[in-house]
């Protein structure tokens, strides 16, 4: 089995159970080892006082790039901590893509920067996430 291969049976395994992510709309775009793409159309009920994309939705989104991209070598692995930082309001109707990069994998422990851009590239967040490794896998690979 390829590593390609290996992050992308796992991620079409954890993508079908994933309800909060399909429930916003998400799209998995992209995966490969250690990366993952994931796009998400702002809608109406994601806006909030100022008529804007809610950071929280935002965060979700980054969020769900970066445990698809820590996840993508059949190792279960959560979130240790995360952060991030908004740059530029989402816009209601737009196409925001969070691209997920590991910036560092070590042991048990990873790191991950996230990028959330708008439809017409600019920067809509930064997000930084540490993982780290829980016990099993999803898929035996002796099968």
């Amino acid at each position: 089995m390829t590593p390609q291969d290996r992050a992308e049976r796992a991620a079409k395994l954890m993508w079908d159970d994933d309800p909060a992510s399909q429930g916003l709309g998400m799209s998995l775009d992209s995966i490969a080892p250690g990366r993952s793409v994931i796009s998400m159309r702002v809608r109406e009920d994601m806006a909030n006082g100022h008529g804007i994309c809610h950071g929280g939705f935002i965060f979700t989104l980054a969020d769900s790039a970066f445990a698809f991209a820590c996840n993508s070598y059949n190792h279960r692995v959560v979130a240790q901590h995360n952060s991030i930082t908004y740059l530029a309001p989402g816009k209601l109707g737009e196409r925001l893509v969070a691209t997920a990069t590991e910036t560092s994998r070590n042991g048990r422990s990873g790191i991950y920067d996230v990028t959330v851009t708008g439809e017409d590239g600019r920067a809509v967040a930064l997000f930084r996430g540490h993982s780290r490794q829980i016990s099993g896998t999803h898929f035996d690979e002796t099968d």
